[in-house]
C-alpha cells in the first residue's frame, strides 16, 4: 500500500477548513438568511403614480450639468436637438429630485411618487412687448410621446396623473407653460381629454352665470390641485386656475374665473 505524504494531508487540511471558513464568513455577512421567492402577491402595484414634465428654462449642455452635478436631477431629460436625444439620468426605481415642493390629490413630497421628464426649453422672456414663450419642436414632442407611452405601460400609470410642474406647485413654478402641446399628447392617446362638444354642452348649461370663488376652488381642488378653500379670489387661487387654464384653455391664461374655465372644470372627471 503507497503511503501519501505527510504533507499532502496537511496542506489538504488546510484547504478545506479555509474554504469551511470562507461559507462561514459568507453566511454571517447575509446573516444565514434563505429568501423564498416562489410565491408573488396579487396585491401589489408600481410605486410610481405620477410623471411630471417639466422644462429646463435653459439649453442642453447646462441643463446636463445642472441635472447631474447639482442638487437637482430627473429621470429623463429630452434635448430639443434634431434626433431629440433622450438621457436617462436617474433610474426610475430610484428617486430623483425634480418636484420639490408639490402635491397633487392631497400627496404631498412627489418625488417619492413619481418619474421627472425635463423638456430642453428657455421657457420664457420677458421684453418691452409682454412675454415671449419657446415653443417645442416637434420632434421632440414626438419623443417625448414615445416615452411616456413606454413608461405608462410599464409602471401602470392612468393617463390622467400625467402632470405639469405647474400643476403640481402651481404658486411657484409655470412649466412646461402654455405653449406646451397637452391636446396632442390626448390625441396620441396618452392622457384623457374630454370632447369639445361635451365642454360647449357644459358652456350652455351655464347659462351665462360665472360660478361664484367658492365653486371654482372646490372644482380645482375635485381633479386634484392644492387650493386653499377661502371663498375669497386671492393670489392663490389665481395662480391655480391659471395653471389649469395653461394645461386646457391656453388662449387665455390670465387666472381669472370666467364662464370656459367653468365649462372646462365641469367637463373633468375626478382623477382615479
Amino acid at each position: 500500500m503507497m503511503r501519501m505524504p505527510i504533507r499532502f494531508f496537511s496542506n489538504r487540511l488546510s484547504r478545506v477548513l479555509m474554504l469551511a471558513m470562507v461559507a462561514l464568513l459568507a453566511g454571517c455577512a447575509t446573516g444565514g438568511m434563505r429568501i423564498n421567492t416562489d410565491h408573488s402577491a396579487r396585491g401589489q402595484d408600481s410605486r410610481i403614480r405620477y410623471i411630471v414634465v417639466h422644462y429646463t428654462a435653459g439649453e442642453s449642455a447646462r441643463a446636463l450639468q445642472v441635472l447631474t452635478m447639482g442638487e437637482v436631477s430627473a429621470h429623463y431629460l429630452i434635448d430639443n436637438n434634431a434626433s431629440a436625444t433622450i438621457y436617462q439620468l436617474v433610474d426610475e426605481s430610484r428617486r430623483a429630485w425634480h418636484a420639490g415642493e408639490s402635491e397633487w390629490e392631497g400627496r404631498n413630497s412627489l418625488n417619492a411618487s413619481s418619474i421627472g421628464i425635463e423638456l430642453v426649453n428657455r421657457g420664457f422672456q420677458d421684453t418691452p412687448q409682454g412675454r415671449v414663450w419657446y415653443p417645442f419642436p416637434q420632434s421632440q414632442i414626438d419623443a417625448l410621446i414615445v416615452l411616456l407611452k413606454d413608461i405608462k405601460q410599464r409602471q401602470g400609470i392612468d393617463g390622467v396623473n400625467i402632470l405639469g410642474h405647474s400643476d403640481v406647485a402651481p404658486q411657484r413654478k409655470l412649466d412646461p407653460g402654455p405653449l406646451f402641446p397637452w391636446k396632442q399628447l390626448a390625441d396620441a392617446g396618452v392622457i384623457p381629454w374630454p370632447p369639445q362638444a361635451l365642454v360647449d354642452h357644459r358652456l350652455s348649461q351655464l347659462g351665462g352665470v360665472v360660478p361664484p370663488v367658492s365653486w371654482f376652488q372646490e372644482q380645482l381642488a375635485r381633479i386634484g390641485y392644492t387650493i386653499e378653500q377661502t371663498g375669497e379670489f386671492d393670489e392663490q387661487t389665481k395662480n391655480v386656475i391659471a395653471a389649469f387654464q395653461m394645461r386646457y384653455r391656453q388662449s387665455l391664461y390670465d387666472g381669472q374665473p370666467d364662464l370656459e374655465t367653468a365649462a372646462w372644470l365641469m367637463s373633468l372627471p375626478a382623477p382615479r
